[in-house]
């Protein structure tokens, strides 16, 4: 039977962390590089509570705890103004986004 250490799950994250950048450097849709940014805060905690377990120490979750409290009031404000644009304008694509630089 495998024994499943950090070195896995840091692993993981590295995976879910290059998924994420993947999807912000391929797509252009607001609402899908959104998503890849929280996947990659994903990634992040999931590396600080298995760094956290592999120390035998507690600073790893309290990290995540910050982290995913920052995480929740950007969703909250990041979503509002993505849905503001897309009743605006009727599309989320960030090219069409640059040209409201003026």
């Amino acid at each position: 039977m495998i024994e499943v250490t950090a070195g896995w799950y840091l692993s993981l994250a590295a995976v879910l962390f290059s998924i994420g950048l993947l999807g912000i450097l391929v797509r252009r849709n607001a609402l899908i590089m959104f998503m890849c940014v929280e996947l990659m805060l994903n990634a992040v905690n999931l590396t600080f509570v298995a760094a956290g377990r592999a120390l035998g120490n507690l600073e790893g979750q309290v990290a995540v705890f910050f982290v995913l409290v920052v995480a929740a009031a950007e969703v909250v404000v990041g979503l509002a103004i993505i849905v503001a644009i897309f009743r605006r304008r009727e599309s989320a694509s960030v090219d069409e986004l640059a040209s409201l630089r003026g």
